[in-house]
């Protein structure tokens, strides 16, 4: 089944509007900051247009913003690619196969996940990134990876045009020990009058400038470094934990299985080509993909079923025993409560008492679960899961998930943000 890709355009509202948000805010204007600084630095004070290396330099910095603005708008405008809502498989038996989206009311593809911020299913979802404001999956992957290599690079340029301005125009001003030790720097000093002083101001905002570039190559860089890993094997952030998943729970109950990631093709530079590619388009129609000789189309979306049946039987029942009142850092449960609560924008959960919740992960201080609702609530696709205080529930002995799951419990959803 081919999926139309969606087409970048300022007509849709809805996109425009993802610019409103902290993460493309801080983005951009660090981006900005950078830019504007190393340009005027540059023409004003260290490297002035009237010669040929400072045309080549100027050159350059506008490039790396142009290629920088380019990749990351794409990546936030175009789009991960959607699920359509109410998707089902060409052949019905396939279903079995899948796990159903309750939310998008059809059937998740393979490699797709439901990401609860975009509140649409995803195709082949790595996580939803805050700085994009939207998710990096199938479509724009690519844009986003040459983003985070692109942007390390010009702040790289920056900083060099920072320090270089700073060192060219203070190392007559500054003296070291009994100012009985000064630095020759005769050699490098070059005749060059220019159009304002390099006074406090514009001292201050290089400074800061360097710092956020600086901070921006380590921080994109090491992101950079990330994707990388998992592009040359052909995963997503999701996909590793569902492998890792996958042999815990094979070593856990010594099934003997061998568990093969399905997409992996084998060599880093025919996975590279399933996500960079000259058209600028990954391969793919974001529903079938390419798989191993010893896998098929399902084998992943079948190993999830088995992870989530794994995770009903291994969830706990709790009883809430104190009210909470969903706040991220509470101040009325206990010092390490506040202090260690879960760095995470997953939600937290308000709890009254008496409620019954189905743990299936925690911290020391920390639980995630599932709230058992009524079944009105079931019946209308309703669901509540997120974090709460460990110190407001109590286990119920009497009873565990594993005796009560006859479908209480509510079925996983895999997503990852982050």
């Amino acid at each position: 089944m081919n999926i139309l890709s969606p087409i970048v355009t300022f007509q849709n509202l809805h996109e425009v509007r993802r610019l409103c948000h902290w993460g493309p805010m801080v983005a951009l204007s660090v981006i900005a900051m950078c830019s504007s600084v190393a340009v005027l630095d540059s023409i004003i004070w260290y490297w002035p247009l009237d010669t040929t290396g400072g045309s080549i330099n100027f050159i350059m910095l506008i490039n790396w913003s142009v290629l920088i603005l380019y990749n990351y708008f794409n990546a936030m405008f175009l789009g991960p690619g959607l699920i359509p809502l109410g998707w089902k498989p060409d052949d019905q038996q396939d279903a079995a196969y899948l796990q159903f989206c309750r939310l998008c009311q059809g059937y998740k593809a393979p490699r797709s996940h439901h990401c609860r911020k975009c509140n649409r299913c995803v195709m082949k979802m790595d996580h939803h990134c805050p700085w994009i404001n939207n998710c990096c999956g199938h479509h724009n992957h690519a844009y986003f990876t040459s983003f985070l290599l692109l942007a390390p690079l010009g702040c790289l340029h920056a900083a060099f045009i920072f320090i270089m301005t700073m060192y060219t125009e203070l190392y007559d001003r500054v003296s070291f020990g009994w100012s009985s030790v000064k630095i020759d720097m005769g050699a490098v000093r070059r005749v060059h009058h220019p159009i304002m002083p390099f006074g406090v101001a514009p001292f201050a905002a290089t400074l800061f400038a360097l710092g956020l570039a600086l901070g921006t190559t380590i921080a994109v860089g090491m992101l950079f470094v990330i994707q990388m890993k998992v592009i040359l094997r052909n995963k997503t952030s999701v996909e590793v934990w569902i492998e890792e998943k996958a042999r815990d729970r094979i070593q856990y109950y010594q099934t003997g299985e061998e568990f093969i990631f399905p997409y992996d093709l084998g060599g880093r530079w025919e996975n590279f080509k399933q996500v960079f590619t000259w058209s600028g388009s990954p391969e793919g129609d974001g529903i079938e993909w390419p798989v191993h000789e010893k896998c098929h189309q399902y084998t992943l979306t079948v190993e999830q079923l088995k992870q989530k049946a794994d995770k009903r039987v291994r969830s706990v029942q709790y009883r809430a025993v104190e009210d909470y009142n969903g706040a991220c850092c509470p101040t009325g449960k206990g010092f390490n409560t506040f202090l260690r609560t879960p760095c995470s924008e997953e939600p937290r959960i308000t709890l009254s008492q008496g409620e019954t919740i189905y743990a299936t992960r925690g911290t020391k201080w920390w639980m995630y679960g599932d709230k058992v609702l009524t079944e009105e609530q079931a019946k209308a696709g309703a669901r509540v899961r997120g974090w709460f205080p460990r110190q407001c529930v109590e286990k119920c002995h009497y009873d565990t998930a594993n005796n009560t799951a006859n479908n209480t419990a509510p079925p996983e959803e895999d997503k990852k943000e982050q």
